[in-house]
């Protein structure tokens, strides 16, 4: 019954919460992270400890998918590049980093526990992110932001591993170069496999409601076998995530799609909420285990703020070549831009016999998709301003604090290293959350002007309306009933529009999805309509 009681008041907390945030002009999060803290240092309420696989196997997979099914795929392909660096190469680079810096401060503790625990406070927050949406940043920092989250996490648990078995001399570095490269190879084989296995069983299926069930399984379908394989489960949840996300339009209908979309924000707010709310409730338990043998808890402090500090100057060293890249990469589309509008234009003007070609037809798709791809890096630029967000909105929560209490027995003042990771976590989230809006502020980074999505929203418009049904010839026959699959025709048929625009990059992907939204909202509105015709 105490048991019973304690969810159903953390429910009330969690929506209670989201309700006050606005009004307190405090993001959600940041607000459970407090309220769990207040109530953790009540007399009463007894220390709490979380067993972290439950954290990393149970709540991190449907998460972690949940993000990666709702991350615009065409913005992720455009900056892939950029993300997949944030998400491995600064993850190795903090790590080993850190893992020098901690050997200095902390006696006692060698490269391979230092290593461990950078790999432990290195990989930024998809959790987190959803603090960055509310400060009104661009689109595009956003998806690098959210992209990096995504991925980085089985970068860094990947890394504690091999940094652990190191301290253990039971892995030389190639050793722990080939376990890396098999944990992300198996895990994206299998990623993939579970999104299409899955999305062929939901195809199948007419009833919503099982339709739901199995999307639900899907990120555990992933992680569980990646994990007793020793690849990597979050990884494995993310691209199965990534590919339905992509792919779910094309295959399933509207109706099963907005009602699986319904059932995974409400997991999402739970689960988000309730991972925030334990970041607060955990820490007082810490700090007794950690005054029990050190006395007090100033060492903790003293890591977690070197280890704050040490983590964003390493990541605005990191950015600031990569900026000056994207700006290069910029420059160098605005120059080539040219040649493909030329090589367009000759080939419209002198049409090829052969022009029906399917290699002519992916010239051609190249082409529009290159273009677009030039018109979004000019119109979405990432300079120093840009970067500097993307330096302090790289937060670090509930991955830090899963993966610190996963540190083996033996490790050295594990304690205190796990108690130091809580304080960095909750002082990242705390201090970075509460005055990112000031940063973004200050910096003034480009925003998608509201004109722009205007007119991409008119000529998309204009596009789907000039898809009209084929007349059909007057009949005695012609009956409402096939007035209205008319009309679900062409709503077809514009869907179809749609994704030939995205497959083309034509449009940003927010115009694109409230215009499938709308498509959808239309769709099941006359399915209502041909199911009443039919019950008359």
């Amino acid at each position: 019954m105490e048991a019973l009681i304690v969810i159903v008041l953390a429910l009330l907390v969690i929506a209670g919460s989201r309700i006050l945030a606005p009004r307190l002009r405090l993001a959600a999060p940041l607000l459970l992270v407090l309220v769990g803290i207040g109530v953790s240092f009540i007399p009463a309420v007894p220390a709490i400890s979380v067993n972290p696989e439950w954290i990393i196997a149970g709540v991190l997979p449907p998460l972690l998918y949940a993000s990666a099914v709702s991350v615009p795929t065409m913005e992720f392909r455009r900056d892939f590049g950029a993300i997949s660096g944030l998400s491995v190469a600064l993850v190795l680079l903090t790590a080993v980093a850190l893992g020098f810096v901690f050997t200095l401060v902390v006696p006692g503790l060698d490269i391979w526990w230092g290593i461990a625990l950078g790999a432990i406070i290195s990989p930024t927050d998809a959790v987190a992110t959803s603090i960055v949406r509310q400060s009104g940043v661009s689109g595009r920092t956003v998806t690098m932001l959210e992209g990096e989250s995504l991925l980085n996490d089985a970068t860094a648990l990947v890394l504690l591993r091999t940094a652990v078995a190191g301290a253990a001399a039971a892995v030389g570095f190639w050793s722990a170069v080939g376990t890396f490269a098999f944990a992300i190879v198996v895990a994206l084989i299998l990623g993939v496999a579970v999104a299409h296995a899955t999305l062929w069983a939901r195809r199948q299926t007419k009833d919503p409601t099982v339709n739901t069930v199995i999307s639900l399984t899907a990120p555990f379908l992933a992680s569980v076998p990646a994990e007793l394989l020793g690849a990597s489960g979050l990884f494995a949840a993310v691209v199965a995530g990534l590919v339905t996300g992509h792919r779910s339009p094309r295959v399933l209908s509207a109706q099963h799609r907005l009602s699986v979309d319904q059932v995974w924000r409400t997991i999402e707010l739970v689960l988000e909420g309730l991972i925030f709310l334990l970041m607060g409730l955990e820490i007082y338990g810490l700090i007794l285990d950690v005054e029990e043998v050190h006395g007090h808890v100033g060492p903790a402090v003293l890591i977690a703020a070197i280890g704050l500090g040490a983590v964003l100057l390493i990541r605005a060293a990191y950015l600031a070549p990569l900026m000056a890249g994207l700006t290069r990469r910029s420059r160098r589309a605005e120059r080539i831009a040219p040649h493909i509008e030329e090589r367009r234009r000759r080939r419209s003007t002198h049409p090829t016999p052969d022009e029906a070609d399917p290699r002519q037809h992916r010239i051609g798709l190249w082409e529009r998709r290159m273009l677009a791809d030039i018109d979004y890096l000019r119109t979405a630029p990432f300079g120093w301003r840009e970067g500097g967000v993307l330096v302090w909105a790289g937060m670090r929560g509930a991955i830090t604090l899963a993966a610190a209490q996963t540190l083996p027995p033996e490790t050295p003042h594990r304690s205190l290293l796990i108690l130091a990771a809580f304080f960095l976590a909750t002082g990242s989230l705390l201090i970075q959350g509460t005055t990112l809006g000031f940063v973004v502020r200050l910096l003034k980074p480009a925003a998608r002007s509201p004109e722009l999505l205007e007119t991409e929203r008119q000529e998309l418009n204009a596009i789907l309306a000039a898809i009209r049904p084929a007349p059909a010839a007057a009949s005695a026959h012609s009956t409402a009933p096939q007035s209205v699959q008319d009309e679900l025709n062409v709503v077809e048929a514009q869907r179809q529009a749609l994704f030939s625009a995205r497959g083309e990059g034509s449009f940003s992907s927010e115009t694109l999805e409230r215009a499938l939204g709308q498509l959808d909202a239309r769709q099941l509105s006359l399915e209502l309509l041909d199911d009443s015709g039919e019950d008359d």
